[in-house]
């Protein structure tokens, strides 16, 4: 499907809804920037709290957007995060995402509910075999409680609409099997920023990233530098990117990359738009991390001090 970088996009809302000037803005951000791929609706995206009428019209506004883009030449992928803990809810979103224009989309572990490991395999398996879309399994464990064990991922991308996974796991060792076990159209995609060198050096194929909402450039060079045997820079990049990668997870996420963003919205040659508050039950970043948040920004040149 592609290797390289997904940036799992935040949502910008304004007090009443979307903001949808704001996220065409966002969009042609990632467009000039080259990322590969716009994953909406994942949990850097809010999705717990949109509606499934706000779920669907994201989505739908957002390939429309990247259709007219496209007449242009190069344009990134629309995944859509569509997973739920409830399969026919999962079923109905994935369908909605296909008939509106999404490329591909993104299955999270269900949560809360904390199937069996045949229960995840009957999940994925009916949502592949029913929605005929490409799909992504999002192994997250430390928000959904359950881990898609090896021996069910390496059944699932037996399946033709199973195309790779996101890794969030933080299991090295589980990852580097599932490169090394799955078949080659098989794609890895790291989760974690601070994990996406270790998770390229073991086979993986690129990341679906937070960090890319503000350094999409950096990200995608450290990629590819890596993708195309430049292990040295590769690690260069890695290493300048550490600090903020761990600023952007100083509060939940997406509280600290989303207040990053506004922040450097206030500059006009960012590129950034504003994108308005957190839904609750997320808010405001505490004072203290906000400093902390800017340092980290005013460090690595972002910010001016």
């Amino acid at each position: 499907m592609f290797k390289g970088v997904a940036v799992a996009l935040i949502t910008p809302f304004t007090d009443s809804g979307i903001d949808f000037k704001a996220l065409e803005k966002l969009i042609d951000f990632h467009i000039k920037a080259q990322t590969e791929c716009i994953l909406l609706c994942g949990t850097t995206g809010e999705s717990p709290t949109l509606s499934h009428a706000e779920h669907k019209e994201l989505i739908k506004y957002s390939a429309q957007y990247l259709k007219s883009a496209r007449a242009g030449g190069r344009f990134p992928l629309l995944m859509a995060g569509t997973g739920s803990n409830s399969t026919r809810e999962a079923f109905e979103l994935t369908q909605a995402a296909k008939e509106d224009g999404a490329d591909l989309c993104l299955q999270v572990t269900p949560y809360y509910n904390k199937p069996t490991q045949t229960g995840l395999l009957r999940h994925f398996q009916t949502l592949a075999r029913e929605v005929d879309i490409p799909q992504v399994i999002y192994n997250i464990q430390g928000r959904t409680a359950v881990n898609v064990n090896l021996e069910t991922t390496l059944e699932l991308a037996r399946e033709p609409n199973i195309i790779g996974v996101k890794e969030a796991s933080g299991n090295i060792t589980q990852i580097s099997e599932t490169c090394r076990l799955t078949p080659g159209d098989f794609f890895v995609w790291s989760g974690d920023d601070a994990l996406t060198l270790p998770i390229l050096s073991v086979g993986g194929h690129g990341v679906i990233s937070v960090s890319a909402n503000i350094i999409p450039g950096d990200v995608r060079r450290m990629v590819h530098h890596y993708l195309e045997g430049d292990i040295a820079q590769a690690l260069q990049e890695h290493q300048k990117m550490s600090a903020l990668n761990t600023a952007m997870f100083i509060e939940t996420n997406p509280i600290p990359v989303k207040t990053a963003v506004n922040l450097l919205s206030q500059s006009p040659d960012s590129g950034l738009p504003y994108c308005g508050p957190m839904r609750l039950p997320l808010c405001d970043m505490a004072p203290g991390n906000v400093d902390k948040l800017k340092k980290s920004l005013i460090e690595y040149g972002l910010l001016p001090s």
